[in-house]
């Protein structure tokens, strides 16, 4: 098994400056050519730990992972999970990748070719309200991924995962999350522009994106996720990361 110390390939060369101009409409947010060539900044800006959030999800993947088996990361955008991954799980794992964005698709392809894996991994593009099929999964992998989906399909989706793992395979999930309590969530959020200001952004930026997120990017409660895991049939839930308004969890069949 290869280093854990192996750098993550998380960052390309361009900045994301997608929400920098206020001279134009700001429509929904869509994972389009203008946000794929700047995906790995934008995330990684974007997001709090966000190397520390992929290394430790590669780490937990890698415990699950069983030769003869797939692996299958939903909503994988540019690669970068299935990348990182690479050098952590046996070869002999499948690896698929899925989303829902050709642009998106086609950067991680990109990567792919560039990093000269001698592993094939399989890129599909499939929009998961039209429905899911994963079969004899060891490990699924879902990060920041579940908040886009439409919350009427949140329950199917969540039931053709648990469905398509193995017995004592697992999910690893990493969302946004929202809070019931007013004063909590207004602090959460306000710490998290903090987060944003300090990596660079504008308030024009943070405000635009902001506002092309508020349709799209629907967060549930923690409770609303752990309820949600349980239901569809997962034995065993349990938070492994939490910064304010930000949780992975890991659930097991």
């Amino acid at each position: 098994m290869a280093d854990t110390a192996t750098p993550l390939p998380l960052r390309n060369d361009r900045r994301d400056d997608v929400f920098a101009r206020d001279d134009r409409p700001i429509g929904d947010f869509t994972f389009d050519a203008t946000v794929a060539n700047v995906f790995d900044d934008m995330v990684s800006r974007s997001v709090p730990y966000y190397e520390e959030i992929q290394r430790m999800v590669c780490e937990l993947a890698a415990d699950f992972a069983q030769p003869g088996t797939t692996l299958c990361d939903i909503g994988c955008s540019t690669g970068t999970t299935l990348l990182a991954l690479d050098n952590l799980v046996d070869p002999n794992v499948r690896f698929v990748g899925i989303d829902s964005a050709p642009d998106m698709l086609e950067r991680a392809s990109q990567k792919i070719r560039a990093a000269r894996t001698n592993r094939p991994i399989e890129l599909k593009a499939l929009d998961i309200h039209q429905g899911l099929a994963i079969a004899n999964a060891s490990v699924v992998t879902m990060l920041l991924t579940l908040q886009f989906i439409r919350p009427l399909h949140r329950e199917r989706t969540m039931k053709a995962i648990h469905a398509g793992l193995n017995e004592r395979g697992c999910l690893l999930l990493v969302e946004k999350l929202t809070s019931e309590d007013s004063t909590f969530n207004r602090l959460f959020i306000q710490h998290y522009y903090d987060f944003k200001r300090r990596n660079g952004y504008s308030e024009i930026e943070i405000a635009q994106k902001r506002e092309a997120l508020e349709n799209v990017l629907i967060p549930y409660r923690l409770e609303e996720n752990l309820q949600l895991l349980k239901e569809v049939g997962f034995r065993r839930v349990e938070i492994f990361f939490r910064w304010y308004n930000f949780c992975g969890l890991i659930a097991v069949k």
